[in-house]
C-alpha cells in the first residue's frame, strides 16, 4: 500500500486565513460576532450578487433549520425533500416535528425530478396536506432544473429552500447557485469547495429576513438590559475566528472551482476508454463547480470492485448518497420514487476531487483503474 493517503475532498488553505485569525486574536474578537463575521458576510454577498443578504452561521444544517422556521414550518406539517442527498437536507425537517416527503431524481442532473415533484404535490394536496416548502439540492455541485422546479413552486405557491451546500461557485443560466431559492443555504464544512472548518450561511433577498435569522441564531434575545426571550432561539451564529478562515478562503474560491473542474476533465479524458464507466455532463446553461467528480458503472459489483481496489491503494472514494427514502430513520415517511436514485446509489462512486490533488495523485488514481 502506498503510504500517502489520497483523500476524497480535503481542506485546502489559501494563505491569508491566518492573517484574519490573528486579527481576531489581537483584537480579542473571539465571540460569535465581530469584524470577520461581518466581512465574511459582505464577501459572500458581493460574490453571490442578486441583492443577496447573508447570515453567517455555525453550520449548513443550522441554516436549513432556520430557513424552515422562517418559512413557517411547524409540527405536523409536510416538507418535500429531494431524496438523493445527504441526511442534513432532511434532518432539520424532523427537528421541527414536521414530516419529510421524499421525491426522486432525474437522470439529467441527478437532482429532484420535476415530473415526480408535480405528482407528489398533487397527491399530498389530494390527501389534504399541502407541503409547506420544497428542499431542492444541487447535488455534487450540479444545479437542479431550476426553471421547471420554480414553475411548479409558483403554480402551487410553495416556497423553495435551495440547498446549495455543495454548490458555491456553480451557476444556472449565469446566476449563482445560492441565490435561486426563496431562501438558500450554504455549507463551509471541512470537505466543501471552501471551508471555515465548520460553518454555513443562510442567504435571502430581504434584509429583514437576514436580521430575523441572526436574532434566532443568537438565542432570540429581546431588546432589554436583562436577558429576556419571547421566542425560542438557537446558538447558531458563526464565530469571528472561523469567519476569518472564511475570509481567506473567499480570496481563492474561483481558483478552487477551476482546480476541481480540471480534476473532472482529467477523469473524463483518462476514463473515456474504460468500458461502462460514465461521468455526468453539464446540460446547456448549467455550470457545475464539480465539487465531487462521480462515475457511474454498470453494476454494484463493478462499483465495489473499483472502490475496494482504490482502498487497497490508500485512496479514498465513496458510494453516491444513499437515498433518504431508503434510510432506516425515514422508513415511514412518504416517498415518490421512480428508481433513479436507487440505481445511482447502487452503481455510482465519488472519486477524489480535492483542489489540492497533484498530478502524481491523479495519475495514481488512474493507474489503479
Amino acid at each position: 500500500m502506498n503510504s500517502k493517503k489520497i483523500w476524497l475532498s480535503s481542506p485546502h488553505m489559501g494563505g491569508n486565513e491566518l492573517k484574519f485569525i490573528r486579527e481576531a486574536f489581537d483584537t480579542n474578537w473571539v465571540a460569535p460576532l465581530g469584524p470577520n463575521v461581518e466581512g465574511f458576510e459582505k464577501d459572500l454577498e458581493t460574490y453571490l450578487g442578486h441583492q443577496s443578504h447573508v447570515a453567517a452561521l455555525s453550520a449548513g444544517t443550522a441554516a436549513l433549520h432556520l430557513a424552515l422556521i422562517l418559512t413557517g414550518v411547524k409540527k405536523g406539517d409536510e416538507v418535500i425533500c429531494q431524496s438523493m442527498t445527504f441526511s442534513a437536507s432532511a434532518n432539520p425537517i424532523a427537528y421541527l416535528g414536521a414530516t419529510p416527503v421524499f421525491v426522486d431524481s432525474e437522470s439529467k442532473t441527478w437532482n429532484i425530478c420535476p415530473e415526480m415533484l408535480e405528482k407528489a404535490i398533487e397527491d399530498r394536496m389530494a390527501k389534504g396536506k399541502k407541503p409547506k416548502a420544497i428542499v431542492a439540492v444541487h447535488l455534487y455541485g450540479m444545479p437542479y432544473q431550476h426553471d421547471e422546479i420554480k414553475a411548479l413552486a409558483s403554480r402551487f405557491e410553495i416556497p423553495i429552500i435551495e440547498d446549495a451546500a455543495e454548490a458555491l461557485g456553480s451557476k444556472y443560466k449565469g446566476q449563482n447557485c445560492g441565490t435561486l431559492g426563496d431562501l438558500s443555504i450554504l455549507s463551509f464544512n471541512g470537505n466543501k469547495i471552501i471551508t471555515t472548518s465548520g460553518g454555513g450561511a443562510l442567504v435571502t433577498k430581504n434584509r429583514e429576513t437576514k436580521e430575523k435569522a441572526i436574532f434566532l441564531a443568537t438565542q432570540a434575545r429581546d431588546t432589554a438590559p436583562h436577558y429576556q426571550h419571547s421566542e425560542i432561539g438557537y446558538n447558531y451564529r458563526m464565530s469571528n475566528i472561523v469567519a476569518g478562515i472564511g475570509r481567506g478562503q473567499m480570496e481563492v474560491l474561483d481558483d478552487r472551482v477551476k482546480a476541481r473542474r480540471r480534476n473532472f476533465d482529467f477523469y473524463k479524458s483518462e476514463l473515456k476508454d474504460q468500458k461502462n464507466i460514465s461521468l455526468i455532463e453539464e446540460p446547456d446553461d448549467f455550470f457545475s463547480n464539480r465539487w465531487l467528480s462521480c462515475i457511474l458503472t454498470e453494476s454494484f459489483e463493478r462499483r465495489e470492485e473499483i472502490r475496494l481496489k482504490l482502498q487497497e491503494q490508500n485512496i479514498e472514494s465513496r458510494p453516491l448518497w444513499k437515498p433518504m427514502h431508503l434510510q432506516p430513520v425515514f422508513r415511514n415517511c412518504p416517498n415518490y420514487s421512480n428508481g433513479t436514485s436507487e440505481e445511482l446509489f447502487e452503481k455510482g462512486l465519488c472519486l477524489p476531487s480535492g483542489s489540492d490533488l497533484t498530478p502524481s495523485d491523479l495519475n495514481r488514481i488512474i493507474e489503479t483503474f
